[in-house]
């Protein structure tokens, strides 16, 4: 039972690391980006790249996909995204669907359609027990980097956007943004800067969880009903809110498959119907904004 409830931690910090980017443009950006498991594929295959062709170390190839993916996401914002900030919802979104499907097809033409395997390094492959019996707590060395990073993450992100100008600038600029524009704030570098930072971010949840998810050109179909899921569930307007509920549903999603493996992914999308009809605009909703 503790193990599974450690993977369930594991796989829910992973989800949130995936979906916090998500959460960002659709939250505090407005912006209904579809595409978002797109940044998450290229960040994977930016560190299985860089491994098998060039022999980059693993721990070097994760500031890379981050880096990689948040410069893709500054150049696209700039070029294809910044037009669509006040169209429809509908427009985004066809729009963002789109993008998957050329991602999708140009990662099948050049690289192929199978899947990709990463090598970690020794430390990252063993496993400690702790306790005995029922009570036994087997932590898989990986699982256990993933829960440090993200929380160190977690952590990090929060503190930006609640203490730091950057963070006040961004609310600011989303809750009116002529009057921040009046007020000397560059609202487009703001908005630059935060697509291109849940980007990265989007990218580093990739190359993490490639070896835990798996990585083919079809990752962004297979894992964008979950990253809107933590969206939905957690709110669009804070960082605890998608974080609690990608921890929710990773260990109800590992649980159920473990104990109830017929019924695969019911779990997780019962747990959604019964918090969105409890909560409908998500567990965490910021008051003030538009």
């Amino acid at each position: 039972m503790l193990t599974i409830l450690f993977d369930g931690v594991a796989y829910g910090m992973l989800l949130f690391i995936l979906a916090v980017g998500l959460a960002v443009t659709m939250g505090l950006m407005n912006f209904i980006n579809l595409a978002h498991g797109a940044f998450a594929m290229a960040g994977g295959y930016i560190t299985v790249l860089l491994m098998q062709r060039l022999d980059v170390p693993f721990l070097v190839c994760l500031p890379l996909a981050f880096l990689g993916t948040a410069l893709l996401g500054a150049v696209l914002e700039r070029t294809l995204y910044r037009p669509l900030y006040h169209k429809a919802h509908l427009d985004q979104v066809l729009f963002s669907i789109g993008l998957v499907f050329m991602a999708v097809a140009t990662v099948d033409y050049f690289v192929g359609s199978t899947g990709q395997i990463i090598q970690l390094p020794a430390w990252l492959k063993g496993r400690t027990e702790i306790g005995s019996g029922a009570f036994m707590l087997g932590m898989g060395h990986y699982r256990l980097f993933i829960i440090a990073v993200c929380a160190a993450l977690t952590i990090g992100l929060q503190y930006v956007l609640t203490r730091t100008r950057f963070g006040s600038r961004l609310r600011a600029s989303v809750d009116d943004q002529h009057v921040a524009a009046g007020m000397g704030i560059n609202v487009n570098i703001v908005f630059l800067s935060t697509f291109a930072f849940g980007s990265g971010l989007a990218g580093l949840g990739g190359a993490l969880g490639a070896e835990v998810l798996g990585l083919d050109p079809s990752f962004p179909l297979k894992f964008m009903i979950y990253f809107l899921i933590v969206v939905a569930v957690g709110g669009t307007s804070s960082i605890t809110g998608p974080l609690l509920a990608a921890l929710l549903l990773g260990i109800a999603d590992v649980a159920g498959k473990y104990y109830i493996p017929k019924l695969g992914a019911f779990i997780v999308y019962s747990l959604m119907i019964l918090i969105l009809i409890w909560r409908p605009q998500g567990l965490f909703v910021r008051k003030g904004g538009k």
